[in-house]
């Protein structure tokens, strides 16, 4: 069985899409439509901009949305099994699984980066890695830490790699607190804010109004949330779930485990970068990964 996972923020370069663009003309489409919804040339950035520009979560987000969606749509013997998406890949994920249409999914993804960004910059917040520490342990820590100020586990992306989330202050007494408990690594991420925290709820609340706005289709298969880990075709329970993700933990190592027991052979990692194919390999020894296409990882 075939898993195609699509990565969230963090996997954008410049140039990404340019190939697509040029040579696929649903591809081509796809890019000028985005343009068009949005307001603005994403398409030039992606192509042409710095990757300072690609940075701006207002542009990341739908970048990246847009990238994974364009190369589902001319990759040869698309046939999903099963889908999954890293925080904003859950996105690009109900899109590739018939759930939402792409112009609907763009709306949502603008809306929700938007909306992240505005949380970001009214209060002080940041992410950590912690690299090393197995997850009971971070999830004590940070439970204590968040008795006094804001910190909280964001993502589980693989087994003993843990991000971190909260008030800037939070973070970097925690950050002390796992390297005294004997973590490998602690390395504060150059992020606009706390992902996946109580600092998000002003967007999740944005959010969440314009997931009632949209209509959901029928999956051609089941995705497995962030919030959950697990498989789902209940359009009342995806939406729930995408809610839920701006301020839950990014469920990412159990997601990976639970397709995997339920039958997963190949994880088929569908948009710009890799970042998902070596959090796979981590977390399920042995198992086999491909790129959707060639040519969507960053130029040499």
């Amino acid at each position: 069985m075939k898993a195609y996972v699509f990565p969230g923020q963090g996997s954008q370069f410049p140039t990404m899409g340019k190939a697509l663009f040029e040579e696929h003309a649903p591809a081509k489409a796809i890019f000028e439509q985005a343009d068009d919804i949005l307001g603005f040339n994403i398409s030039e950035i992606m192509f042409e901009g710095t990757a300072e520009a690609l940075q701006q979560t207002k542009v990341t987000q739908p970048a990246i949305f847009i990238h994974s969606v364009a190369l589902a749509k001319v990759a040869p013997d698309y046939t999903p099994d099963m889908v999954a998406g890293h925080s904003l890949g859950e996105f690009s994920a109900l899109v590739a699984n018939g759930t939402l249409e792409f112009e609907d999914g763009l709306r949502l993804v603008s809306t929700r980066a938007l909306a992240m960004q505005k949380a970001c910059e009214a209060a002080p917040s940041t992410m950590a890695a912690i690299i090393g520490l197995e997850a009971a342990v971070v999830e004590e820590i940070t439970a204590e830490v968040n008795e006094v100020m804001v910190v909280v586990p964001a993502n589980y992306n693989m087994p003993q790699q843990i991000v971190i989330s909260g008030s800037t202050q939070g973070v970097q007494i925690a950050m002390e607190r796992m390297k005294e408990a004997g973590a490998r690594k602690v390395v504060e991420l150059k992020v606009s804010g706390a992902f996946h925290s109580p600092f998000m709820e002003p967007a999740k609340q944005e959010l969440e109004e314009a997931i009632h706005k949209t209509t959901f289709n029928t999956p051609s298969c089941p995705i497995y949330q962030n919030v959950t880990a697990k498989p789902t075709t209940d359009i009342a329970e995806i939406k729930n779930n995408l809610i839920a993700q701006l301020t839950a933990p990014v469920r990412w190592t159990q997601t990976v485990e639970q397709m995997h027991a339920d039958g997963a052979t190949v994880f088929v990692e569908c948009g710009p970068g890799k970042v998902l194919r070596g959090l796979v390999k981590k977390i399920i020894r042995g198992v086999e990964t491909q790129p959707i296409m060639e040519g969507q990882e960053p130029p040499k």
